[in-house]
């Protein structure tokens, strides 16, 4: 399944499956077209995954992932774009959550919008010190529809999901951790390391068990997205063709602060 990636780098290390994002040569690991393909690719395959009994998936560079690339935004003014988008990004969610080997996420810097949503959708969450994480789709004029709505309200509760999917604000790794949004928090440079020994901790346990108990959970997070996903997302391509998102692209462009009009 690793050949044809040109996104996504994949290292077997005994019984655990490492993904690491390595996309772009500025070490942002943006989510544009090749990106969000390979991702909604990767955890249709990763369901069928038969070697590996624990997987981690990281960031390469200074981020986890920065989010939706603004360069890519504009060609998604097209409907049939926009339609392929919300197909894929409904698939993408579903999958991840019915890979049943358990998968750790290893947040090595910042993990925003897209990257948030499928960080906070993994089974353990280590995070480094130095790393943040936000889901700023508002900041862009657009709804927050690839499964925030969803998965930050079970996280840390209505009141604390809307303050921050609100504001697009970011939470820092000291911050995620207290609010319990994350697992564990370790120094940066130790971040693969403690990544990896719980990942082999998990390989090590009784395979059936561990992969039955994590889909008994994640019947839990399917009925949150159930009620929530579908709407969030009609409603993000419908901002998606407003005129507020494309004031706040101009205004990225330009350097300068947008000002929305409720278009």
């Amino acid at each position: 399944m690793t050949d044809d990636y040109r996104a996504l780098d994949f290292e077997h290390l005994g019984d655990v499956l490492r993904i690491t994002i390595d996309h772009g040569d500025d070490g942002l690991n943006a989510v544009d077209g090749v990106l969000h393909e390979e991702f909604s690719r990767l955890f249709r395959e990763l369901k069928r995954e038969n070697r590996a009994r624990a997987i981690v998936l990281t960031g390469r560079g200074r981020t986890f992932s920065a989010g939706g690339s603004f360069d890519w935004f504009p060609s998604l003014q097209d409907p049939a774009a926009l339609e392929h988008l919300r197909r894929d990004a409904k698939q993408m969610i579903w999958d991840l959550l019915d890979v049943e080997i358990p998968i750790v996420a290893a947040v090595n810097g910042p993990a925003v919008g897209l990257g948030a949503s499928l960080v906070l959708l993994c089974d353990v969450i280590y995070m480094a010190d130095s790393a943040s994480i936000a889901d700023p789709h508002v900041r862009v004029g657009i709804v927050a529809g690839d499964g925030g709505t969803a998965i930050w309200p079970m996280a840390v509760g209505p009141a604390r999901a809307k303050e921050y999917l609100l504001t697009g604000d970011a939470v820092s790794a000291a911050e995620a951790e207290r609010l319990g949004l994350v697992n564990r928090v370790v120094p940066a440079d130790a971040l693969q390391e403690e990544a990896l020994a719980f990942a082999n901790r998990l390989a090590a346990g009784a395979p059936l068990a561990i992969r039955y108990t994590k889909q008994a959970v994640n019947k839990l997070v399917k009925d949150s997205l159930n009620v929530a996903f579908d709407t969030a997302t009609a409603l993000e391509l419908v901002t998606f063709r407003s005129e507020d998102h494309r004031e706040a692209l101009a205004a990225i462009k330009e350097k300068r602060r947008p000002k929305f009009s409720g278009r």
